[in-house]
């Protein structure tokens, strides 16, 4: 009958710590939903310089924007290899991701103040006090023995009144969208140096191929030269002069060589591989497309390039650690709970006699401290402006971007068109002196003159060729990569404000 009583006793303690527990856990939740109700966001004025239209003439804006893919219209099999090799071995693309897992963990510490915390504590502990001797020798009584078993949920909680913990969590999932527009950025430079490296490679294939032509083709008109020299035709000037060409022509071999070597490593780098066990097999830029491409409007180059969007999420972010640091002037407010089981004894431990629970709130009001809550207000206010005016330069800086690349694609354009005009013309006149000379009938120092124009606007075209080509792909750097067709579809089937 008493064990009866006894368990009955128990189970209504079990009972009324459960409830008393649940009611805890209840107004730890309500306060959570309560808490940071005044979180603001305080936005500077962006004052951004923003133009109707770019300056340089490029045709309808939205004519041919940059495709995602936009490094498949310069319809080389080789460069799209090389781009998707990159994409998925380049390391600087896999530290980008490190950042981004980085980034969501300090989202998730940034968050858990904002929940209570619990924690279950199960203890014992035994002791035995000293036995103390009389003074005149007789025995002394033995310590006695204590012991001490307990075990207790704790829990406690600081009230985000104030939403400083809510601003530190919006800070850190701002810096978290900031980490994956970097890795966009980061690819997006990976997949420009990977064109321009390609195109560097092809250029010196090319120069390669134009020298070695040069060499043959001076090399037979110097053939002549010592024909018409054992002749008796010509002095040994005219000999003289004839091998000094040969032998400047082999001596532009090396670099373009060193440059041709040197790029093939670069680009094995940006792929993931060893130079060593890495090839390209390369061949002519007269092989390559230059894409049409238009820029848009500058308006919408703010939303598509992602190291605007990066600078604008940083920006954000110091918005919120300006707020957390306003309000940390404002007093805390921290609750705590406990509730449990204690005895001396392990076999009674859960009777009903041991079961008890504290509850406490406290509050606390900085007074004074030595400027430090100021201090750290100042730098965040100033770390905001900085996030202001970087954000601020890098607009206009891209807005420069693009209309550097625009004027770069249409001059280069036009300077190819008048190289290949003075190339065909040069040649004519090359081989027209070489023909009068088998006649007889030149004179040696305009063949020389042709001879070098020749070589010269050879050059030069290979050289403007791949600055037409560098300029096509700094024109999509400048505008951010491809530009996603659902948003550019959604913005315009989207009904115009009333």
């Amino acid at each position: 009958m008493r064990r009866n009583r006894a368990d009955s006793a128990l189970r209504g303690v079990i009972g009324t710590r459960a409830r008393l527990s649940a009611q805890i856990l209840g107004v730890f939740c309500v306060i959570h939903i309560l808490s940071g109700c005044t979180l603001e966001s305080e936005k500077p004025d962006l004052a951004l310089d923003t133009p109707g239209k770019y300056r340089a003439p490029h045709g309808a804006a939205d004519a041919a924007v940059p495709k995602l893919d936009w490094w498949r219209g310069f319809h080389s099999r080789e460069l799209v290899s090389l781009i998707e090799d990159a994409q998925a071995h380049n390391f600087d693309i896999a530290v980008a991701v490190a950042q981004i897992r980085q980034a969501d963990a300090q989202v998730q510490i940034a968050g858990a103040p904002l929940f209570p915390s619990f924690s279950l504590d199960n203890s014992a502990s035994v002791g035995k006090s000293s036995s103390v001797t009389g003074s005149s020798g007789g025995g002394g009584g033995g310590g006695g023995v204590s012991k001490l078993y307990a075990s207790n949920l704790s829990a406690s909680y600081v009230l985000d009144f104030w939403g400083k913990n809510q601003s530190t969590l919006a800070a850190g999932e701002e810096n978290a969208a900031a980490s994956r527009y970097n890795r966009e950025v980061v690819t997006l430079t990976t997949i420009s140096t990977v064109a321009t490296t390609y195109f560097t490679i092809l250029a010196a294939q090319d120069s390669l191929r134009i020298l070695h032509k040069d060499v043959d083709d001076s090399s037979r008109i110097l053939e002549l030269i010592m024909q018409q020299f054992g002749a008796g035709t010509v002095s040994q000037v005219n000999v003289a002069q004839q091998q000094s060409v040969v032998a400047s022509l082999r001596a532009e071999i090396p670099p373009v060589e060193v440059t041709l070597q040197q790029n093939l490593a670069a680009l094995a780098v940006l792929v993931g591989r060893a130079p060593e066990r890495f090839g390209a097999r390369g061949g002519s830029m007269m092989q390559v497309t230059v894409p049409r491409v238009t820029p848009g409007l500058p308006s919408e180059l703010i939303e598509q390039r992602p190291d605007l969007r990066q600078a604008e999420a940083q920006l954000s972010a110091a918005n919120y650690d300006v707020h957390a640091a306003r309000v940390a002037f404002f007093p805390s407010i921290q609750l705590t709970a406990q509730t449990g089981f204690q005895s001396a004894a392990l076999s009674s431990l859960f009777g009903p006699g041991a079961w008890f629970y504290t509850a406490a709130a406290s509050l606390t009001q900085p007074i004074f401290d030595g400027g430090l809550l100021a201090g750290q207000l100042e730098l965040q206010l100033g770390l905001r402006q900085q996030s202001l005016q970087t954000y601020r330069k890098d607009v206009l800086s891209a807005f420069s971007d693009v209309e550097k690349a625009l004027v770069a694609l249409e001059q280069t354009s036009l300077q190819e068109k008048y190289e290949r005009e003075a190339v065909l013309a040069s040649q004519m006149a090359f081989y027209l002196s070489e023909q009068q000379l088998r006649e007889g009938t030149v004179n040696l120092v305009t063949l020389l003159q042709t001879e070098q124009t020749l070589f010269q606007n050879e050059s030069s075209l290979v050289q403007v060729q791949l600055n037409r080509l560098l300029a096509a792909v700094g024109l999509f750097q400048a505008l951010g990569g491809g530009w996603a067709p659902s948003d550019r579809v959604a913005s315009a089937a989207a009904p115009p404000p009333h």
